[in-house]
């Protein structure tokens, strides 16, 4: 055998891995555990646990989400939160997404916020209610308390701004206007990563947001190439960040939509534990 041939063999049998390696690396699911401590954490939450489910986009993991329900559930959460982009604008499938939703409910009570994809789609009102006819909790710049051990914290969520005219930080603020809480404990639901400074004005102890789908292609010691309203080199893409007294969580997200496939990117299912801080 020539030097020639071993060496193109060495190559195709390279590029087959890398190109195997990109495709097991866009549905092999995992779970992120992050622990947010706060001496405003009342005792009852302590080790609280939230799933946090953002841009699933009408993907599917295994046959009716099969996969990823699995991954949920053994995540044990006391509650799941939706971050939004549940569907895909392009290719809307809004019985896959309450199909996902339905078997969410049956492992713990879901809230759910929208995207800016559901502000695309005519059907989002047939989205909507039928979440609600599930249970699921649609949180469209409302606040809910929730109560867990006799203990409460507020959960908040905004619609995302998209389904609103004008410039999105300012239709954000007047929503947090509305809704923000003072006194207890405060989990914002938000699509939008990008607008972490508005939720920090407003004394927001935990943001939980997407959007960003983890920058897309992430970069060995860079991060994330690209996301959108935030362009390249994205500075919120995944993972958290502290402003004040704000942490914000942002999840990778689950699907893809505009560009098909991830990069050194896995899909994540986020999990935060609260812990009180003595």
């Amino acid at each position: 055998m020539t030097k020639k041939k071993k060496v193109i063999i060495v190559v195709s049998i390279l590029l087959v891995i890398f190109v195997a390696w990109v495709i097991w690396g866009n549905k092999a699911l995992q779970v992120n555990t992050y622990v947010v401590s706060s001496s405003k954490v009342p005792e009852g939450f302590d080790d609280y646990r939230i799933a946090h489910v953002s841009d699933l986009h009408n993907d599917e993991f295994g046959k009716e989400n099969k996969r990823l329900i699995k991954l949920i559930k053994n995540s044990n959460p006391d509650i799941i939160v939706i971050t939004g982009d549940l569907i895909d604008s392009k290719n809307t499938k809004i019985e896959v997404a309450l199909r996902f939703a339905e078997q969410a409910m049956q492992i713990a009570p879901c809230y759910y916020v929208t995207g800016n994809h559901e502000a695309r789609i005519d059907e989002y009102k047939k989205l909507k209610d039928g979440l609600i006819e599930l249970g699921v909790v649609v949180l469209e710049n409302k606040k809910v308390m929730v109560e867990f051990s006799g203990d409460y914290i507020a959960l908040l969520g905004t619609e995302d701004p998209s389904f609103k005219a004008g410039n999105n930080e300012t239709v954000m603020t007047k929503a947090l206007q509305e809704i923000a809480e003072d006194e207890k404990y405060t989990v914002l639901l938000s699509h939008r990563p990008e607008l972490f400074n508005t939720y920090s004005d407003y004394c927001i102890d935990l943001v939980l947001a997407g959007h960003a789908h983890g920058g897309q292609f992430r970069l060995p010691f860079v991060g994330g190439l690209v996301a959108p309203d935030q362009g390249y080199f994205p500075q919120y893409d995944s993972g958290e960040y502290i402003d004040r007294n704000t942490t914000m969580i942002v999840s990778r997200g689950i699907g893809n939509s505009i560009v098909p496939i991830r990069f050194n990117n896995r899909p994540e299912v986020v999990l935060v534990v609260l812990k009180t801080e003595d």
